[in-house]
């Protein structure tokens, strides 16, 4: 079967396709078939040894793949077999090995679909998915003003529907072209700025009576945050989860205390819990499939193509969710 790796940090272009042979599932493992393996920005950064942790080379990408069921191991349920699953390989502490035509995992980490739900559409509700859940769990949003950044993307867009569902008073996207504010539009939110231009935070100011986004959900880091910290309101605070990208200085924390906001991290790993985390995508693969959550995809792309959607990540040219279909 064909996998993808890469035996040094670099561009995209230390991404390679290889030959492996097809793993065996083992004792109370399954045989998944890929037929969508999702491509997320921190894989990104770890290809090019910019993430807040070093992969061990020769590395494997990939932590979420949903397919269908083609091989079972022993004392494996035989119901299990043709099942179209979905198996998020990082809640069962495997951060490897998805960018591939097969997957070889614990029965107990395939999660069925239910019917309507695309493996496409179930690859973007598990990292992205689940990070937007947590995330407006950890901020609540009800009757606040809350702002978006990189409100296009795979968590961004699911997070401003996300704040919506749970009564935020008002959703305003950040994203930097047009068509992708018109995109955060069309899924709900009612203000949509353009975080590249000069004096944005000032836009944001002026539709909320001076005052800011009492919370700002963080997901780009870098410039981006350090201006963002002039959108958020007296008392409110920033979530912040762009691991790796914090370069707040002490002054702007420092300002920040001076009028009670707070700024609070987010790293989704510690907050999966084991008997917690099928039921939390339960509950996104459920909106999914009736229509009331809509997933945005950035592009489809064979395993050969790998460094293509890396490549396309990285310059920012796609919206919403990017996948690998084998």
């Amino acid at each position: 079967m064909k996998l993808v790796q890469f035996r040094r940090f670099g561009p995209p272009d230390v991404l390679e396709t290889v030959e492996v042979p097809i793993p065996r599932p083992g004792r109370g493992e399954v045989l998944v078939r890929v037929h969508a393996a999702g491509v997320n920005f921190f894989e990104v950064l770890m290809r090019a040894d910019r993430y807040a942790v070093s992969p061990p080379l020769p590395a494997f990408p990939g932590v979420e793949v949903a397919g269908i069921v083609e091989e079972l191991g022993t004392d494996t349920d035989p119901s299990l077999i043709g099942a179209r699953v979905a198996v998020p390989l990082f809640a069962i502490g495997r951060g490897f090995g998805g960018y591939a035509e097969y997957v070889a995992a614990e029965a107990a980490a395939a999660m069925r679909l239910p019917d309507g739900l695309s493996f496409a559409d179930a690859t973007a509700l598990m990292v992205q998915g689940l990070t937007a859940l947590h995330m407006v769990r950890r901020s609540p949003p009800k009757e606040k003003v809350v702002l978006v950044n990189a409100a296009a993307g795979g968590v961004g867009s699911l997070l401003l529907q996300l704040a919506r569902f749970e009564g935020a008073g008002m959703v305003i996207a950040a994203a930097g072209s047009e068509a992708k504010r018109q995109s955060a539009l069309s899924l709900g939110a009612d203000l949509a700025v353009d975080y590249t231009a000069a004096e944005w935070a000032g836009a944001v100011r002026a539709r909320t009576g001076g005052q800011g986004a009492d919370v700002i959900y963080e997901t780009v880091g870098g410039e981006i945050a350090r201006a963002s910290v002039a959108a958020l309101a007296p008392a409110g605070e920033m979530l912040f989860a762009a691991m790796g990208r914090f370069s707040l200085e002490l002054s702007a924390i420092r300002s920040m205390l001076d009028i009670n906001q707070s700024l609070k991290g987010f790293s989704l790993l510690p907050l999966i819990a084991a008997d917690r985390w099928r039921a939390d995508l339960g509950i996104l693969f459920d909106l999914a499939a009736s229509g009331a959550l809509k997933i945005v995809h950035g592009g489809r792309f064979s395993l050969d193509e790998a460094a293509r959607a890396h490549r396309a990540l990285e310059e920012r040219r796609v919206s919403g969710k990017v996948v690998l279909v084998p």
